[in-house]
């Protein structure tokens, strides 16, 4: 029994891959062009998630500074403080300018601090990328018509989260072809 209940995970992980392609493909191309765009102005990448969206967040961070898969000069990006009684907005607040881009990982519903944190990006003339599950329509609602929003078809949290970090790995190989072209 527990053997076909781990196999059952694995299915589900590729059902929703393949289900998601052509819903994910256009959001994540955008998403890409522009983090590209922050990227090349010389702005910087903001990221926050909570939780286990925090690892996330931070691995987004770190193949960016760091490398993805190919040795790159470090870009700009940080990953903002999650733990207890950080503030994303006053974080933004604090360390965001113009032209910045604050990525969002939420798997889940979006919290209050999500919602304060894109009020406080849009304040700072900044762009947002939301990547969330399909249960975070208050955040969608308050994006602007220039943010991205990345929303994964599935209400489990584990497996937004697998996709999730499918996603940023495509932002990331999106961000190293355009810097550094084909292999």
């Amino acid at each position: 029994m527990l053997e076909q209940r781990i196999q059952q995970h694995f299915f589900d992980s590729a059902d929703l891959k393949y289900a998601a392609v052509d819903v994910l493909t256009r959001p994540i191309h955008d998403a890409a062009h522009a983090l590209l765009g922050c990227i090349t102005s010389g702005s910087k990448l903001l990221v926050a998630g909570s939780g286990p969206a925090a690892a996330l967040a931070r691995h987004a961070a770190q193949c960016l500074v760091g490398q993805f898969e190919r040795e790159r000069p470090p870009l700009a990006a940080l990953a903002l403080d999650d733990g207890p009684g950080s503030d994303w907005s006053r974080q933004v607040q604090a360390l965001g300018h113009p032209g910045d881009l604050l990525l969002l990982v939420c798997p889940a519903a979006a919290e209050p601090a999500a919602l304060e944190a894109v009020s406080a990006a849009h304040d700072k003339e900044m762009a947002v990328v939301a990547l969330t599950g399909q249960s975070a329509a208050a955040l969608g609602r308050v994006l602007a018509e220039t943010d991205v929003h990345i929303a994964v078809p599935h209400a489990r949290s584990a497996r937004v989260l697998e996709a999730q970090l499918l996603v940023i790995h495509c932002l990331c190989d999106a961000v190293d072809l355009q810097l550094l072209g084909d292999h």
